[in-house]
C-alpha cells in the first residue's frame, strides 16, 4: 500500500499532472506488484520559492521541470525491485506527459507493514 507524494513546480495542466500521477501508479503495478485500486496519490505544487533544488547534484542536470516522487511503502521490495521501478517510473513519464529522466527524483520511505491504518481505526496489515 503505497502513499505517493509529488512535487512539482506550480503551473502545470491537470492533463500534465494526471499523466505523472498514472504513469507512477503504472510503474508501482508492473515493477511493485502493487494490486489494482491501491491508489493513493497526493499531488503538491510549488511557487518558485518554494522548490528548491541543485540543479547538478550527483552531475544529474535538472530543469525547473523537475518532479520529486517520494512513496512511502512496505519494506518488503529488493534492490532488484526497486531498481526496476525506478526505471520504469522514468521510462514512462518520458512517454507521458514527456519528462527527461533527468528530472525525475524518486525516493522510497520504507515502513513495517503494522503502521498502516487504512480507516476505522484499525491496523489491517498488522
Amino acid at each position: 500500500m503505497p502513499l505517493v507524494r509529488i512535487s512539482l513546480r506550480r503551473g502545470k495542466s491537470a492533463q500534465h499532472i494526471a499523466a505523472i500521477r498514472n504513469s507512477v501508479y503504472r510503474a508501482m503495478v508492473e515493477a511493485f506488484n502493487v494490486p489494482q485500486n491501491d491508489r493513493f496519490i497526493l499531488v503538491h505544487q510549488h511557487d518558485t520559492e518554494e522548490f528548491d533544488y541543485d540543479p547538478n547534484y550527483l552531475d544529474v542536470p535538472r530543469t525547473d521541470d523537475l518532479v520529486i516522487i517520494q512513496i512511502a511503502c512496505n519494506n518488503t521490495r529488493t534492490i532488484e525491485q526497486k531498481k526496476a521501478f525506478y526505471q520504469r517510473t522514468a521510462e514512462l513519464l518520458s512517454k507521458e506527459p514527456g519528462l527527461r529522466p533527468q528530472d525525475v527524483f524518486i525516493n522510497l520511505l520504507e515502513t513495517g507493514k503494522e503502521n498502516w491504518s487504512f480507516g476505522n481505526g484499525v491496523a489491517q496489515y498488522a
